[in-house]
């Protein structure tokens, strides 16, 4: 997988989020995308799935050396974010199958193995309504990292998280993100130390009048 981004450039009113930002994202790759608190990480993050269109140059998604049509963008990702909802009247069990039926899992993954992995084993029936914030949390991070996806986005990855959540985390992304892209936008430096290349949102950040 490969995102390419050229001259981007996103703006709100007169208000130019990001600006002539151009990189390159390859799979095999851990990118982190830091910066303050609304300084554009997340509008990048939707931009790099394909789910916003910038106000100003042009990117494009390829897949085994062939450029993927925007509205097959999806198919190749998956996406864990605060914004992102569960649906709260399902099961865990029943949440995960459901998100199978869209987004296989990983080779060797099925419901049961999932929920040995999320460490929820005594809530697998339990509507998700009635989770914590933490449980919820890592049911979204685990049904993002373990999908048999190319690209994976993260934001914020440990909002919500304990300490040993925040461990949970860190030895699940290690487990499953070998060969793929990973993105991960967030202020927090837990959430992406281990990456291998960093990208300051900052630093294509302009106002204009």
């Amino acid at each position: 997988m490969r995102v390419e981004l050229q001259e981007v450039g996103k703006r709100y009113r007169y208000e130019w989020v990001l600006r002539n930002l151009t990189a390159t994202f390859h799979s095999g790759t851990q990118y982190a995308i830091s910066g303050p608190n609304g300084s554009g990480k997340s509008t990048l993050l939707r931009i790099l799935s394909g789910h916003l269109s910038p106000s100003k140059g042009r990117i494009s998604f390829h897949h085994d050396n062939h450029q993927l049509d925007i509205g097959d963008v999806y198919r190749h990702l998956s996406y864990a974010a605060p914004y992102i909802e569960l649906i709260e009247a399902l099961t865990l069990r029943e949440a995960i199958r459901f998100q199978s039926r869209f987004k296989p899992f990983l080779q060797g993954l099925d419901t049961d193995r999932l929920i040995e992995l999320l460490d929820l084993k005594r809530a697998r029936d339990k509507q998700i309504r009635n989770f914590s914030s933490g449980m919820k949390q890592r049911v979204k991070l685990g049904l993002a990292i373990c999908a048999d996806s190319d690209l994976l986005l993260l934001d914020e990855p440990t909002s919500n998280l304990d300490t040993q959540g925040v461990q949970w985390y860190r030895e699940l992304i290690q487990q499953f993100s070998e060969d793929r892209l990973v993105i991960i936008a967030s202020n927090a430096s837990v959430d992406f130390d281990f990456c291998q290349e960093r990208l300051q949102v900052t630093d294509f950040k302009k106002r204009v009048r």
